[in-house]
C-alpha cells in the first residue's frame, strides 16, 4: 500500500503532536510554535510566569520578538522553553518537582523534539543546563570559551547554532547591555529566506 506525501506529514505531525504532549505532561514548559526554527530558553522565570502564566508573555517576550522580527524570522517564528519544570499531568510521575530545573536528559529530549536550527540560552541557568545535557558535544569543540557557552559566542552543537546572551530580561534595564545583546543576537539571521 502507497502512502501519499500528505499522509507522510500527518502521521509526522500526529508523532510530533504525541511527543510534545508527553513532554508537557512530565512538567516541560513551552510557548508558541513548536516547529520553530528557532528555541529560545529562559531559565530565571518571572514572578509571571512562575505564577503560571505564559513563558517570554512579558516586556522580555515581546524585545525578542521585535528581535527576531528584524533579523527576519516570520513572526510565527517563536518557540519558548524553560529550564525549570512545571506543573505536568498530576497523572503522571513527574521527572522533577515544579520550578526545579529539568534533568539534562528531560531538556535533551525536549529540545531534540523541537528540533531547531537555533537555540537562544537566555540566561545563565539554561546555559549550565545546556552544557550539562549537551557535555559530550561540546567537548568536541576546540576552543574552550565557546565549548563554555560564554555570552555572545556561537557554538555549532550537532548541527545547530547555539547562543548564550548571559541574561536577557536583566539587560532590558540597561542601554549599554541591550545594545550588547542585540548585537549578539545579529550573529543568528535565518538560514532560510529573510521574512
Amino acid at each position: 500500500m502507497t502512502q501519499s506525501a500528505r499522509d507522510i506529514r500527518s502521521a509526522r505531525l500526529a508523532a510530533a503532536e504525541q511527543e510534545l504532549k508527553s513532554l508537557a505532561e512530565r512538567g516541560v514548559i513551552t510557548a508558541g510554535d513548536g516547529f520553530s526554527p528557532i528555541v529560545l530558553v529562559k531559565g530565571e522565570l518571572n514572578d509571571a510566569e512562575r505564577s503560571g502564566g505564559e513563558l517570554l508573555a512579558g516586556a522580555d517576550g515581546q524585545a525578542l520578538r521585535a528581535a527576531l522580527l528584524r533579523l527576519g524570522y516570520a513572526p510565527e517564528d517563536f518557540c519558548a522553553l524553560a529550564a525549570v519544570a512545571g506543573t505536568g499531568d498530576p497523572a503522571v510521575v513527574p521527572a522533577v518537582p515544579e520550578g526545579a530545573p529539568l534533568t539534562p536528559e528531560l531538556f535533551r529530549e525536549a529540545l531534540e523534539a523541537l528540533d531547531p536550527e537555533a537555540v537562544v540560552l537566555l540566561d545563565e541557568p539554561a546555559a549550565a543546563l545546556m552544557r550539562e545535557a549537551y557535555a559530550d558535544a561540546l567537548s568536541q569543540i576546540e576552543q574552550f570559551e565557546v565549548a563554555m557557552l560564554e555570552p555572545g559566542l556561537v557554538a555549532h552543537v550537532l548541527g545547530r547554532r547555539v547562543l548564550a546572551l548571559g541574561g536577557f530580561e536583566a539587560a532590558l534595564a540597561d542601554p549599554a547591555a541591550k545594545q550588547r545583546v542585540w548585537a549578539y543576537l545579529k550573529q543568528l539571521p535565518p538560514l532560510g529566506a529573510p521574512y
